[in-house]
């Protein structure tokens, strides 16, 4: 277990270093809260899944050389960083071009949960800067000694864990809100128009964004 873990003080600072990273608003806390608003809390609820496992792939990514690799190679970078930009968009625009009928059709049927865990999945998988910044982060808690993929790969999985359990209770927090934002005339349109115009922000922002940032 020692060679998984960092003694118990560096541990304490990590997960106290985890939450706070965990708690500031990102990319990925508007993605969660735009889908549960407008989706509900089943599809705010998989888009956490979706997005954890994405970021879990980000932090093996980081401990198995793919780290390395964007901070060389900067056409590596900017595929994966222009990939996730370009899914971004399309989401956005796929959702600003379905009418009010199909909107709300789509809130009256079944969620399509298991296309929402891969669409939060993809977006989180395709960010090269959170692979950065898990190479940047977690070798400050690693013990010098230990095995030092198992090691990064155990305290990603802990951070991961860490920002799934922040970003749920943010998702729990705007299905609260959401009824009484629905119960509004014009919520259908309303919804749409949020969801699509964050999806596209977002892959704009992180088209332009500065190249090698961490996060």
């Amino acid at each position: 277990m020692n060679e998984l873990l960092p003694p118990a003080p560096a541990l304490i600072a990590f997960c106290a270093a985890s939450l706070v990273l965990a708690v500031t608003p990102g990319p990925g806390v508007i993605y969660i809260l735009t889908r549960t608003l407008a989706q509900g809390q089943p599809a705010g609820l998989m888009s956490v899944a979706g997005v954890a496992l994405g970021n879990l792939g980000n932090a093996i990514g980081a401990a198995i050389g793919l780290a390395a690799l964007f901070a060389v190679s900067a056409l590596a970078f900017s595929v994966v960083k222009y990939a996730g930009a370009a899914y971004l968009i399309w989401l956005g625009i796929k959702t600003l071009l379905a009418n009010d009928a199909q909107a709300q059709a789509a809130q009256a049927g079944p969620v399509r949960l298991p296309a929402i865990f891969r669409d939060a999945c993809v977006v989180a998988l395709l960010n090269p800067k959170t692979t950065l910044f898990f190479a940047a982060f977690l070798p400050q808690f690693m013990s010098p000694g230990a095995a030092t993929m198992r090691q990064s790969v155990t305290l990603g999985a802990l951070f991961v864990l860490i920002a799934a359990c922040t970003d749920a209770a943010c998702a729990l927090g705007a299905s609260a809100l959401a009824p009484h934002l629905t119960a509004q005339r014009g919520a259908a349109r309303w919804a749409r128009w949020l969801s699509g115009s964050t999806f596209i922000g977002l892959g704009v922002l992180s088209a332009i964004a500065g190249s090698r940032s961490a996060k």
